[in-house]
């Protein structure tokens, strides 16, 4: 069993910057792909940004240079670093971590952008 926990969101205004961490833990032999995802109120989940172990990431369009996605594989953490947020962040943003063992969601952690 994985454990996965997210932290960091918040209040923020526009124009603002949070950073979101997700935390892995639990039996694994390697958590292979590591991404964040956000559900917005009355919109479906959608992907943010992924990234393997290796490095590799991927963004969605809507993120347009102003979010960075990273890991740090010895302490099972990736992190989400978002600049130059709008009202359309506003959303629960969630960890999904995959490994040899499956697929393991976060219970996610709640950003709010506004004035």
């Amino acid at each position: 069993q994985v454990e996965v926990v997210e932290s960091g969101g918040g209040f923020v205004q526009p124009g603002g910057s949070l950073r979101l961490s997700c935390a892995a833990s639990g039996a694994f032999t390697g958590y292979y792909v590591m991404a964040w995802y956000r559900q917005a109120p009355g919109k479906e989940r959608e992907l943010v940004a992924d990234i393997s172990k290796f490095g590799t990431t991927n963004y969605a369009n809507f993120v347009r240079g102003r979010f960075r996605i990273s890991r740090d594989n010895a302490e099972n953490t990736m992190y989400l670093q978002m600049n130059s947020l709008d009202s359309a962040a506003t959303a629960v943003y969630s960890c999904r971590v995959l490994s040899a063992g499956g697929i393991y969601w976060g219970q996610g952690t709640q950003v709010t952008v506004a004035s």
